[in-house]
């Protein structure tokens, strides 16, 4: 199994919240996409684990991701240990990816900046030689991806980059809406959660026209970074 980006996040939806039309768009360019959500998302107000799991899936087909693995973390407990940073390593040995995304380096929603840091940490220790994993009872080959970059979520953060999304914020509304139980939905009378009102569509559009602005672009997502980007063709920059 090989891919050209793989995505970890804490919560299923945390990627369709930032970072999926960058994937919709690269999928689009030929790139091969993998997700890994942590936890289950299991402590949220709304829905059950098996909600999520059948939401997470539609959500996929809209993205055009054909790989997606669930690690059962405890959300809201998961820790920054040996044992959980050997089963990211795990998922990061088996995708082989150029480029990992994770989530923001830190947020409102503790688990996003614990998230972001248990994967970084994993990405350099997964390319050490002497750290053994097995995946289906197969030994793996180390692998260190290229570069990790962290999606932007709920508070913000200024940007090391943006990626035009424009083309693809139609496609991105429906992949959050497709998690029913999470967002703004008329059917359900539920606990109203800080993202489940109508106008959190507009916070997340806001966000998005707010980055596309600095590239002339009408929306786009924001990503920070973790060392130097080098760039081939200056002259090709926005």
């Amino acid at each position: 199994m090989k891919v050209d980006i793989l995505a970890f996040a804490a919560h299923p939806d945390d990627i369709e919240i930032s970072a999926s039309g960058t994937l919709m768009k690269h999928i689009d360019m030929g790139k091969t996409v993998a997700i890994v959500d942590l936890t289950q998302g299991e402590l949220g107000s709304r829905g059950t684990i098996k909600s999520r799991f059948e939401e997470a899936e539609n959500a996929s087909k809209i993205m055009g991701v054909k790989y997606r693995n669930n690690l059962k973390m405890l959300d809201g407990f998961f820790e920054i240990n040996q044992q959980n940073k050997l089963k990211i390593i795990e998922q990061i040995r088996h995708f082989k990816p150029e480029i990992v995304l994770c989530n923001a380096v830190s947020d409102r929603h503790p688990d996003h900046g614990r998230a972001s840091q248990l994967v970084s940490e994993a990405c350099f220790l997964s390319g050490l030689l002497k750290i053994e994993t097995e995946y289906n009872n197969q030994l793996q080959e180390k692998w260190r991806p290229k570069a990790v970059y962290h999606y932007i979520q709920d508070r913000y953060i200024k940007p090391d980059f943006v990626v035009d999304i424009t083309q693809y914020v139609d496609r991105k509304i429906d992949a959050l809406k497709a998690y029913k139980t999470q967002f703004f939905n008329p059917e359900l009378s539920d606990v109203k959660t800080p993202i489940s009102g109508e106008d959190f569509f507009d916070f997340l559009k806001g966000r998005w026209k707010n980055f596309g602005r600095e590239i002339n672009a009408k929306y786009a997502e924001g990503f920070t970074v973790e060392r130097v980007m080098g760039v081939e063709d200056i002259t090709a920059l926005r």
